[in-house]
């Protein structure tokens, strides 16, 4: 047993340690957390719902043969219980879970290690695992894995997203049946008899509170009797799925605060982590730290935020930790650095290259250029760069990877070519590396910004029927059944933009979506663009680029100057699941194409290009556009 003020105390069902400043409970040898008594508070955790309580790791898994983002839900029950260290300042303890073929079907396939970390006197605790496939493992598909926790409902009713994201939360209880009105999917209920009259007619929907990945972290809940905060923090997202522009949830109504780890949440299948037999794998999610703090001042609960946004700085500044026992967690002197200086080179835009400023660079598994963000079983690092191109990526695990980035204001993904081999305590220099971005020839027209994104398109206001007064003035993307607009304001005609004339913050919505004619019945949609072509050069090549921002179970087909062209000038095919149309979010996974368009097809003066939404089995398969350029035939020495 530890001194006073680190106390470690194992009964037979349950595990206690006492800091001095908090007292964590959780089942032995399951590993769940049951109790977090502090500051007065009996239980920060909840423990009377009716089906999961306390906090915890989870998981959720499939059968190799499932097409479906959702299978079997797992709360990681341990079967052992280890101190991994114990001494005045620190205890660590490990609760595992081994794999054998008599669970087969009944049990994830994989060896799960979950670490708890506890410190004198910090208000807080640390959380990693270890998951393991290994060679007489069998298939399968690991569609989630979070650590969750379930507040107590009677102390925190204030969630805090970000600065501009937080607000008081209507109840659990006002989204069941009598108080509230399931909308189009589970997740999002209209409340019609809340208990607090305020929430009456408002939408509650956990995705209205999704973040990216390299915005996410730190969010939580505020209790104001006493004034105490509850706070989930990230310091790094190395073991985070799908880069930097991932999107997932954060905190929400019940009340719940997550650690994310993997999700197919904003992406689809394509995130879903797939293993092979005997497949062998390893990796380590974590550690996150989830943090508590109070003030004595009632007056002062909301300051509590502040708190917690210091602490996660410290957190960041203090990453890679340097406290885990594990071998499979490297330290700082075992990682390695990479920098150098992004370039743009575009003939079309300068006879220099342009610096590649505030642009996204990091290392992920090798793969195709943009192949991060459907890269799930690696680890990822990634920065920005200053105004002049300059980056530095550091704190590397050991490994072989490609250099990626995207860069604001350019079409496409960039890659360095070579593998980039890293050993511990490396810095590799790679100097001036120059991206160019697609292009064939001069802008005739562009619609739109490429920031992978389609925040500057119209985003209409939403029903009043269904509000989130969170987002009346800010991020109305996120307010729900904005899809049903779009017929609202297109009944019969679809849009159409006029190149010169229209105005793509005006003109153009954000969403490409189905027209519903009928009872769950769907009509496809087509966009008009039209354009004129003073002299068109019959014998040459024009280039229509076209990024999506996101796309869901969509068939985008591109013609021109003929509404019923088959085949078309481009067909995508099916693309996409990332669901971002109905989870209110304003991108998903991006996509590029190249639609090639030769002189003959076009017309001197007036010309149209049709974009047809091709899918129509239900309302949420649409897409949003991030950026379309029109190209002229190719200048060989541009037109600078």
């Amino acid at each position: 047993m530890s001194s006073t003020g680190l106390l470690l105390k194992a009964q037979n069902d349950y595990v206690v340690i006492n800091n001095g400043v908090v007292e964590i409970t959780w089942t032995n040898p399951g590993g769940i957390i049951k109790g977090i008594k502090y500051k007065g508070i009996d239980n920060l955790l909840e423990k009377k719902n009716k089906d999961l309580n306390g906090g915890f790791w989870d998981l959720n898994w499939s059968e190799p043969s499932s097409t479906k983002t959702r299978g079997k839900f797992d709360t990681i029950q341990g079967t052992d219980l280890q101190v991994i260290v114990e001494n005045e300042e620190q205890i660590e303890l490990s609760f595992t879970r081994m794999w054998s073929s008599e669970v087969q079907g009944e049990q994830v396939p994989l060896y799960i290690d979950r670490r708890f970390v506890v410190f004198r006197d910090v208000p807080g605790f640390y959380s990693y695992a270890i998951f393991e496939h290994t060679k007489d493992m069998p298939a399968f598909h690991l569609n989630t894995t979070r650590i969750a926790f379930m507040l107590n409902k009677e102390k925190f009713h204030y969630m805090v997203i970000t600065d501009d994201r937080q607000r008081f939360m209507p109840s659990a209880e006002d989204r069941l049946p009598g108080r509230g009105e399931p909308l189009a999917y589970p997740e999002a209920v209209l409340l019609v008899d809340p208990i607090e009259p305020e929430f009456k007619g408002e939408v509650d929907d956990k995705y209205q509170y999704s973040l990216e990945n390299k915005d996410n972290q730190v969010h939580g809940w505020i209790c104001f009797d006493p004034p105490v905060g509850f706070w989930q923090i990230t310091p790094s997202n190395e073991f985070r799925t799908g880069g930097p522009f991932k999107q997932d949830l954060t905190s929400h109504v019940n009340p719940t605060t997550l650690a994310i780890f993997l999700t197919s949440h904003y992406a689809g299948t394509e995130l879903l982590v797939k293993f092979e037999t005997g497949e062998e794998w390893k990796k380590v999610l974590g550690p996150v730290f989830t943090y508590f703090n109070s003030v004595s001042d009632k007056e002062m609960a909301l300051s509590l935020w502040d708190d917690a946004k210091r602490q996660m700085n410290e957190e960041v500044q203090s990453w890679p930790y340097s406290f885990p026992t594990s071998e499979e967690f490297p330290k700082c002197g075992q990682r390695g650095i990479v920098r150098g200086r992004l370039l743009v080179q575009d003939r079309y835009l300068s006879k220099e290259n342009l610096p590649g400023k505030a642009a996204s660079v990091g290392l992920a598994a090798p793969g195709d250029a943009g192949s991060w963000q459907r890269e799930n079983k690696g680890y990822q690092f990634w920065t920005m760069t200053d105004e002049d191109g300059c980056f530095v990526i550091k704190n590397i695990r050991a490994g072989s990877y490609n250099l990626y980035g995207v860069v604001p204001g350019f079409i496409g993904d960039y890659k360095y070519e070579v593998v980039i081999t890293l050993t511990e305590g490396c810095d590799i220099e790679l100097g001036e590396i120059v991206y160019e971005p697609p292009r064939d020839g001069p802008t005739l027209w562009e619609i739109g910004i490429p920031d992978r994104s389609a925040a500057e398109f119209y985003i209409p206001d939403p029903n009043p029927k269904y509000i989130n007064k969170l987002y009346l003035t800010q991020d109305k993307f996120r307010q729900y059944g904005l899809w049903e607009r779009y017929a609202e304001l297109y009944p019969e005609n679809d849009l159409v933009y006029t190149v010169g004339v229209s105005d793509y913050q005006k003109d153009w919505f954000f969403a490409q979506v189905n027209r519903e004619i009928g009872d769950n019945v769907y009509q496809s949609t087509t966009w008009q663009i039209k354009f004129k072509i003073d002299n068109v050069d019959q014998g040459g090549l024009y280039t229509l680029r076209v990024a999506l921002a996101a796309s869901n179970h969509a068939e985008l087909q591109v013609r021109i100057n003929d509404p019923t062209a088959d085949p078309p000038l481009l067909s995508t095919g099916e693309i996409g699941g990332d669901n971002a149309i109905a989870r209110h979010a304003i991108h998903g996974i991006y996509w590029l194409f190249t639609v090639t368009i030769p002189g003959s097809l076009l017309l001197g003066g007036e010309n149209t290009i049709f974009l047809t939404q091709a899918k129509t089995a239900n309302t949420f398969q649409g897409i949003m556009y991030d950026y379309i350029r029109l190209e002229g035939p190719s200048c060989q020495n541009g037109n600078l």
